[in-house]
């Protein structure tokens, strides 16, 4: 690019001083060609007038013309013709040379005026001079002097001068031309230097002012914009990692697609819930990326149309229910769209929870009230009158609103824990007083039941931070659940181990069991996996355990195999780890 510009700056440059030179040149060379045809002329018509009266004396007396002619023209170098006064030609020096164009002076001459001229004849100019002859008085003929141009030693100098002065010319505005073009071409490639690295990423490409003005300005112009791009690509690159790190951390998946339907940009949300890696999915097909043709036939309605839309897609194997918008995004492309996908799961199960909460609780109110219904009725229709049997309705009437009050009192406690308005006074405490203590009140309620209620704990257990009486009424309901659930005859194991800096407690029984589909579901509210063989409990215990263990930083699960028995696990942090924490 450089070469081209210089040259295209050397090249006019040269061209115009060759111009300038070539018409100097040009002129001069015709102010010498045409003093010497004055010159020639004047040599002319001096001769013609040295010869003039010889050659009218001897028309006179009838000499022999063509012989003075001759001698003339030998002594002059010159051709010399002799014409009447009709203009023919009565004598001529030199005959081989061709006919005089001549005629259009002639005229003149044979008038009697002194002629001076030239005549291009067989690509040679010629140059005459012609003088009138008179014999007493009167114009008898006209005598012609002729003599080529030929190349003088002026016109050679001339000819030789404009050629050398081209040459000089050129080559001094050919050097002239560099020094003037060299620095700026330069600079030039400064610049062009500068804007490739710019055009890479460079953003620190700054370069140093130049001497020269236009360049200079052009420099200071290059910085000012290097900096305006500095400041551009700082505020794109904030905004974009903010965009990043919204889309990165959002709950909802986002898709956007172009106008071939290729996904443009997917998040990590919804890379998990379509199950896909975004390397996978960037590129490619829509369908190839969904494979759910709702959502395809969602977009596909939103593109068409070019209107926002939105569904509720429920996906099966997953396990998921969406709630999808399509939105066109025609700012950025015809036929662009942005795919939202709200995971609703949660909600959903929230909302099946609550309503199974209401039917448990109408449930579980149903059978007491209905009870204490029937007892009142007996009552008032003569059992009064009986007094054991107003008794026996008495005492089953106190159960049942024991048994009412114990629910009221367990929903309450339930529902203070869930909101943390129960306070949790964590300390350091031994897992042994923790565990005994609960295990003491229960064992004659196991030897009334038939069964061997054990504890195995081993004699280095570290303290656990942990609120003991909390943490004693989980232990009390897990060994409360495995007596109720275990026949006559079986084995209830408490135990606990150490295991990556946490106190791991077990219950174990040799009881019922619970079936594998309802493991996940039995630490929810009024959950009962086997309601003809609850035992009468409320199905709030473990539901409270389950919190209560949370409020601790711990965790709580369970295994089972059905007609085998079940183990309760929790677990605790250890007091120093804990503190680090």
């Amino acid at each position: 690019m450089l070469r081209r510009l210089r040259w295209r700056i050397i090249c006019p440059y040269l061209l115009l001083a060759l111009l300038s030179v070539g018409g100097v040149g040009l002129y001069l060379m015709g102010c010498v060609r045409e003093a010497t045809i004055s010159a020639f002329q004047q040599r002319l018509l001096a001769d013609a007038r040295s010869c003039e009266s010889d050659f009218a004396t001897a028309f006179q007396k009838g000499d022999d013309l063509a012989t003075l002619c001759r001698h003339y023209g030998s002594e002059l170098g010159e051709r010399v013709v002799v014409f009447d006064a009709q203009g023919d030609v009565l004598a001529d020096s030199a005959k081989e040379l061709g006919t005089l164009d001549v005629s259009h002076s002639l005229s003149h001459a044979l008038s009697g005026e002194w002629i001076e001229g030239t005549y291009l004849s067989q690509g040679q100019l010629w140059i005459f001079a012609m003088a009138p002859l008179r014999v007493q008085g009167h114009t008898v003929g006209a005598l012609c002097l002729v003599l080529p141009l030929e190349e003088t030693g002026a016109l050679l100098r001339a000819r030789r001068a404009l050629l050398w002065g081209m040459v000089g010319v050129s080559l001094a505005a050919f050097l002239l031309g560099i020094g003037l073009v060299a620095p700026l071409a330069r600079e030039i490639r400064h610049l062009r230097e500068g804007m490739s690295r710019v055009s890479q990423g460079r953003l620190g490409t700054f370069l140093l002012p130049s001497k020269e003005k236009e360049i200079g300005e052009l420099t200071r112009a290059f910085n000012r914009m290097v900096e305006h791009l500095q400041e551009n690509f700082a505020q794109l690159n904030e905004e974009r990692t903010q965009l990043e790190s919204i889309l990165e951390y959002m709950a909802d998946g986002v898709l956007i697609t172009n106008d071939e339907g290729d996904v443009q940009l997917i998040n990590a949300a919804a890379s998990r819930i379509l199950q896909t890696l975004r390397e996978e999915a960037l590129g490619k097909p829509l369908g190839q990326v969904v494979r759910q043709h709702q959502i395809i036939d969602l977009w596909r309605a939103c593109v068409e149309r070019q209107e926002r839309r939105v569904e509720f897609v429920e996906l099966r194997q997953q396990e998921l229910f969406l709630r999808v918008f399509a939105l066109p995004l025609q700012q950025i492309g015809q036929r662009t769209c942005l795919l939202m996908l709200q995971d609703l799961s949660q909600v959903r199960r929230l909302e099946t929870v609550r309503r199974e909460f209401m039917s448990n609780i109408s449930h579980e109110l149903r059978t007491p009230l209905a009870s204490l219904k029937a007892l009142v009725d007996t009552l008032r229709e003569g059992a009064l009158d009986d007094p054991p049997a107003a008794q026996r309705f008495l005492d089953q009437m106190d159960a049942e609103v024991d048994a009412l009050t114990q629910m009221v009192q367990e929903l309450l406690e339930l529902s203070r824990i869930e909101s943390g308005r129960v306070p949790i006074r964590l300390a350091p405490v031994s897992v042994e007083d923790c565990i005994r203590a609960p295990i003491e009140r229960l064992r004659p309620q196991a030897e009334r039941a038939g069964l061997d209620l054990q504890v195995s704990l081993p004699s280095n257990l570290p303290s656990v931070l942990g609120d003991a009486e909390r943490l004693q009424q989980v232990v009390s309901n897990l060994v409360h659940n495995a007596i109720k659930f275990t026949p006559k005859g079986g084995r209830i194991l408490v135990s606990a181990k150490v295991e990556m800096g946490e106190v791991i407690v077990s219950v174990s029984d040799t009881g019922i069991g619970i079936p594998k589909e309802m493991l996940p579901r039995i630490f929810e509210r009024f959950f009962k996996a086997d309601r003809s063989r609850s035992g009468g409990g409320t199905g709030l215990g473990l539901a409270i355990a389950k919190h209560i263990i949370q409020a601790h930083g711990g965790r709580i699960w369970a295994e089972s195999t059905e007609g085998q028995g079940s183990t309760f696990y929790f677990s605790l942090l250890i007091g120093e780890s804990a503190s680090d924490l």
